[in-house]
């Protein structure tokens, strides 16, 4: 039987990725949880683990292509059939128990059976508790090359909840992405050994399961309605989609259960009260609890969703065409003031050859981030020099002290150090505009962000806590930043919170610009190369190393003459390092 390999959820608010490489190919033989995907989405590049074990027949994806959560990127040979494929007839006989069991249901005729042929396949690994019943621990699968731990963000079940295989059960947040954990059993959670906020390692247990066999499930304690979607995912030989209060059996026996019939409760039943919205109770539309999450992100009633899927299971991409049904049947809102729709382009082919290329996730998701920038803040750039000849003397003369710790001493290292003393002389900086409350937000942390040129694109960092730090440790911390950036490391927690921003285009050359200021903070701080200049001191020219700094500022918050001062304290700090010691 071939199974269907879809891209799992990724993280909250993310819906795709570019493909960078297909660790697989067709004929290969995979095992569940081994990366089959390298994908960079618009926060990171992380790999995707197979939820399947088996031998691959179709790739359905290219390297460079776009896919969507949801979308089929493998096709996979079930790993019982292709594991059993040289077993002699006969020799998987297994014994049925004592068959005048009473059940409630037809054993299924089947000639292989009657007549001592071979039984059905052997049960996958992890199914063959399930399928006798008992208790299945669940643990933290593989999450991706050099990824060994994550700190649970939140829990998505408790205790009595039932689950189904693949469901979401824990948020997990890596060092690489924010992904939900999905249950490798279905069955009813009897406990949960870990909290949010703990780090948990792969292969630790996170919670366990009572689960019972294929008969049992079909025949439920009386006046419990079961899902209509269970048996639509249910493969044959593998465990049971739902769990059921039956005694476990000694022996797994096989039932006709095609003639049962499954009904969903009303649409008007209540949800049992108590329940946090966060973990909902057991599904009264067939819909999984991410695209349940997905519906109230979007805005949408899922119960108001028509499902595609058998019995009318709700999928990601059914939640998404009713909400651009409801978009596109809304009247369009007016234009605001100043907003320019763009033209369409013309035909650039017409002039000669071109080429066109997708753009990256990072690239994409860094126009969207600056153009909302450069709409939302009206932007002033204001220019100084600082005389830094004498900090470069320092600087060279400590250089290697930096070097010993694995640093760099760099003018931005330091440059980050004055900038968390300038914010304090000068709060408004360290500030965000509340538009819609009419407030200041002013932070009591100071967190400075250091723009990293990259091959995929401009990403910030940003160092924590810059004013409790010493220069050699924010350097320190800049080169690892800067480095995890480059290779793809660097996670969208540690690009979020910044104070200030500092870009520095010094090694690339300039003389000033004007950055876009990195919203919701109020201002960036520019830096240009430094070159030797004459310069009028006591009657005479002296060659001095000058450093030309462009500051841009949000001019709601900030009005020009305090962008100048705080501009020539800047200044003044790198022409004369004592006075960061002497003034704090």
């Amino acid at each position: 039987m071939a199974t269907e390999f879809a891209l799992p959820e990724l993280g909250e608010n993310i819906t795709s990725g570019d493909v960078l490489r297909v660790l697989v190919k067709p004929g290969d033989v995979i095992e569940r949880d081994q990366p089959v995907l390298e994908l960079e989405t618009d926060k990171a590049t992380l790999e995707v683990p197979s939820a399947v074990a088996g031998r691959v027949q179709t790739v359905n994806v290219n390297e460079g292509d776009q896919v969507q959560v949801g979308q089929a990127v493998l096709t996979v040979e079930d790993s019982q059939q292709t594991g059993n494929g040289n077993q002699e007839p006969g020799t998987g006989k297994q014994e049925t128990g004592d068959g005048n069991q009473e059940t409630g249901l037809p054993r299924r005729s089947s000639p292989e059976a009657s007549e001592g042929g071979p039984a059905p396949a052997a049960a996958a690994p992890g199914a063959e508790a399930a399928a006798a019943g008992g208790v299945v621990e669940v643990k933290i699968p593989e999450l991706g090359e050099n990824v060994t731990s994550g700190d649970v963000l939140r829990l998505l079940v408790k205790p009595g909840d039932v689950v189904e295989r693949e469901q979401p059960v824990i948020e997990l947040e890596t060092e690489k992405a924010t992904v939900e954990v999905p249950s490798s059993a279905a069955g009813r959670v009897r406990e949960i050994p870990v909290k949010e906020g703990e780090t948990v390692k792969v292969g630790q247990v996170i919670f366990t399961l009572d689960v019972s066999g294929p008969g049992a499930a079909a025949a439920p304690s009386a006046g419990k309605a079961q899902p209509p979607d269970a048996a639509s995912e249910a493969a044959p030989g593998a465990e049971s989609p739902e769990w059921a209060p039956e005694a476990e059996r000694p022996r797994a026996e096989v039932y006709d259960i095609s003639r049962v019939v499954r009904q969903a409760p009303s649409r008007a039943e209540p949800s049992p009260p108590g329940r946090a919205e966060a973990i909902p109770p057991r599904p009264n539309v067939p819909a999984a609890p991410s695209i349940r999450r997905l519906a109230r992100e979007l805005g949408v009633d899922v119960r108001d969703v028509p499902g595609s899927g058998p019995a009318g299971r709700i999928s990601r991409a059914d939640v998404l065409a009713h909400a651009k049904e409801i978009i596109t049947s809304a009247p369009l809102p007016a234009m605001q003031p100043g907003a320019v729709a763009a033209p369409a382009l013309p035909d650039f082919a017409k002039w000669g050859e071109i080429d066109r290329k997708t753009m990256s996730g990072v690239r994409r998701k860094t126009a969207e981030h600056l153009s909302q920038a450069w709409s939302l803040i009206p932007s002033v750039t204001q220019s100084e020099r600082a005389d830094i000849t004498a900090l470069e003397d320092l600087r060279k003369r400590f250089a290697p002290q930096v070097e010993q710790a694995s640093g760099k001493l760099t003018v931005t290292a330091i440059l980050a150090k004055i900038l968390a003393a300038a914010v304090k002389a000068f709060p408004q900086f360290n500030t965000s505009l509340d538009s819609a409350q009419e407030e200041l937000i002013y932070k009591k942390y100071v967190h400075v962000g250091i723009a990293v040129d990259t091959e995929r694109g401009l990403l910030v960092p940003v160092i924590r806590d810059v004013d409790a730090k010493n220069i050699t440790q924010i350097a320190v911390e800049i080169a690892q930043a800067a480095q995890r950036a480059r290779d793809r490391k660097l996670t969208m927690a540690e690009m979020e919170g910044g104070s200030i921003t500092i870009t520095n285009l010094g090694g690339l050359g300039g003389t000033h610009f004007s950055p876009i200021v990195n919203w919701p903070e109020v201002a960036i701080l520019g830096v240009s190369r430094a070159r030797m200049e004459p310069v009028w001191i006591d009657a005479a020219f002296q060659p001095r190393l000058m450093l030309p700094l462009s500051l841009s500022y949000d001019h709601r918050v900030i009005d020009g003459a305090d962008a100048m001062r705080f501009l020539r304290w800047v200044a003044d700090a790198l022409e004369q390092p004592f006075l960061l010691a002497l003034q704090g």
